[in-house]
């Protein structure tokens, strides 16, 4: 060695601390279950047993029209009816957020006492993962969104849930949030999480040409879970016509592929958004609404967007038929290349740490909502699931 240790010493001083802030900016992927999609429940029409009731309208609506085609091979649909038919009769809503926002209609004088009934009813057979999206913090909303938000946390008998915050324009409504969370929290004794929805463009770009999503992320810490797409107030916003309007449209992608930068890495995720087309009606449009539904789902998965919206019970059918035939369609491909990476054999394909880690990662979610079992990914894998579980960083949920 020619160099000396002072160099080596200097070099460490400069960087260390860029290492620690790095660190503490980007502590990693979240090592929880990440639900498959949030239901979107007006607060008017929350009622006990509502997740039971949702699943039981899915079921009646597969057996009344049944599945068309969603573009899936025969022996896969196979393979994922059956599951996506347990799921809806044990777990149909991974994810609830009653909507004191855009999707409640009842008025100014009735919020109080629905917001107050909303909570109580989740005291009955409510999914693991419950929350409440109240108003903005614009001015004219601003104290209407709070209150709201209070009511309801005095109402709810719950440990922890999610506040899920709207049509954020600016860095400082984020930090002039989390102290009204704190006072909540201390007021109710219930553990908030913070989601934000990405609506605006102010929230996506801001005046001075910076990525604000990024800064709202830094600056809401690690309370942060998600940034949410709002498909149809992003889009009007950007005077997309209304017929056009969807999560799929170019200026989705652009607000959407920021969204997944400005959370990699911080614990965050980046959340689809929701369609407004509902499969209700006659068979011809159910299968219609479907078939869209399910492209939907598959596009944002394939483009590693692993929750979206839901808004209608019959929307829970395509949301597990295009989940679980990803999830069992990528199982041969990801364990063959995991168990290659695994055993250092020449596979054809030489995998990295963080590809493998991302093997591993898909494997376990297909776990996580039901699309596998682990018994198949033991044996696709040759490694004992729960190993699996341990090199995706996360605790798999499927047995």
């Amino acid at each position: 060695m020619t160099l000396s240790e002072n160099v080596y010493a200097e070099l460490d001083r400069r960087l260390g601390p860029v290492d620690a802030a790095r660190l503490a900016a980007y502590p990693g992927e979240r090592s929880g279950r990440q639900p498959v999609h949030t239901c979107y429940v007006p607060a008017d029409a929350v009622v006990p047993g509502l997740a039971r009731a949702w699943g039981e309208a899915a079921l009646d609506a597969l057996d009344e029209h049944g599945l068309p085609p969603l573009g899936l091979d025969p022996s896969l649909v196979e393979e994922v009816l059956p599951r996506v038919r347990a799921k809806l009769a044990v777990e149909p809503v991974e994810d609830l957020r009653v909507d004191a926002e855009d999707g409640y209609r009842g008025g100014p004088d009735r919020e109080d006492d629905d917001v107050r009934r909303a909570a109580a009813a989740l005291a009955t057979g409510a999914p693991a993962s419950v929350g409440v999206r109240a108003k903005s913090l614009e001015g004219p909303t601003r104290h209407r969104g709070v209150r709201t938000l209070d009511l309801f946390l005095s109402a709810l008998d719950a440990g922890r849930a999610t506040v899920t915050l709207p049509k954020v324009t600016d860095v400082e409504q984020v930090r002039a949030f989390l102290p009204v969370l704190d006072a909540l929290e201390d007021a109710h004794g219930v553990a908030l999480d913070l989601e934000l929805q990405v609506e605006t463009p102010q929230a996506v770009l801001g005046p001075d040409g910076a990525a604000t999503l990024a800064r709202m992320v830094h600056a809401a810490g690690p309370r942060l879970t998600g940034l949410h797409y709002g498909t149809y107030d992003y889009s009007a916003s950007l005077g997309v016509a209304a017929a056009h309007q969807s999560s799929d449209h170019p200026a989705a992608d652009l607000a959407k592929g920021l969204m997944q930068v400005a959370v990699a890495g911080t614990g965050a995720r980046a959340v689809d958004g929701s369609t407004n087309v509902l499969p209700a009606g006659d068979r011809a449009h159910v299968h219609a609404a479907w078939r869209l539904h399910a492209g939907l789902v598959r596009r944002a998965l394939e483009r590693g967007f692993y929750q979206g919206w839901d808004l209608h019970p019959a929307q829970l059918v395509t949301r597990y038929a295009a989940t679980y035939a990803f999830f069992r369609a990528a199982l041969p491909a990801a364990a063959a290349r995991l168990s290659a990476y695994l055993d250092r054999v020449d596979s054809g394909v030489l995998d990295e740490p963080a590809t493998a880690r991302a093997l591993a990662s898909v494997l376990v979610r297909g776990l996580d909502c039901g699309a596998l079992d682990g018994d198949e990914v033991t044996a696709a894998t040759g490694v004992a699931w729960v190993e699996v579980a341990k090199l995706a960083g996360r605790v798999a949920r499927g047995a």
